[in-house]
């Protein structure tokens, strides 16, 4: 994605602030830049799905920051937030938060391009790594129940644990399924059985 491309969205109840991040951004090539105040953010960030979201909140007090930060959380997008004074707790819960950029008294026109970069980069980056974690977990999970699912076929059949292993595997094959869903049906048709039975 090209820089005219990217669609930014600046938060801001400053309105020479947020005309100086603009200016920063469309001088390095970004056009389509939107400006917006704090009240009713998440409404205009719902309108205008931004790719990232600059959030130059000055001095803001501690429950306007953790209001940010729980936004942060459900908006999933690559977040620069710039803040006059911090605290170290306010760091962490920025990146507990998900905030990419997190950027103490550094609101400097030179400095907007090279943040935004940075956020986009974190952000893409934690976001693989999430991927990656859930794919993980959904592999682990298929694997327990496919184990599972075989240990009912070989106490069912009496089968052993390759011979189950094998009829799953022929008939996800069969039906143009994977094995854990196959593996899914199995355990499900099995526990209504026993549970009708009990």
């Amino acid at each position: 994605m090209s820089p005219s491309d990217l669609a930014i969205l600046i938060v801001d109840e400053s309105d020479d602030r947020a005309r100086l991040i603009e200016q920063a951004l469309r001088d390095s090539g970004h056009g389509n830049v939107t400006i917006a105040v704090f009240q009713g953010v998440a409404r205009r960030i719902e309108e205008l799905a931004p790719d990232v979201i600059i959030l130059d909140l000055g001095n803001p007090n501690r429950d306007f920051l953790e209001h940010m930060f729980r936004l942060s959380k459900a908006v999933q997008k690559p977040i620069a937030m710039f803040v006059d004074q911090s605290s170290a707790q306010a760091m962490f819960d920025a990146v507990d938060a998900g905030v990419s950029a997190y950027v103490v008294d550094g609101l400097r026109r030179e400095r907007v391009k090279p943040i935004l970069d940075l956020a986009i980069a974190r952000f893409r980056a934690f976001d693989r790594m999430r991927q990656e974690r859930d794919e993980a977990r959904a592999a682990l999970d298929d694997r327990n129940t496919i184990d599972r699912a075989k240990r009912i076929l070989m106490r069912s059949k009496s089968l052993s644990e390759e011979e189950a292993y094998g009829l799953l595997r022929t008939t996800a094959m069969k039906q143009s399924r994977s094995m854990a869903e196959i593996a899914s049906a199995i355990i499900l048709a099995t526990d209504a059985f026993e549970g009708d039975a009990s």
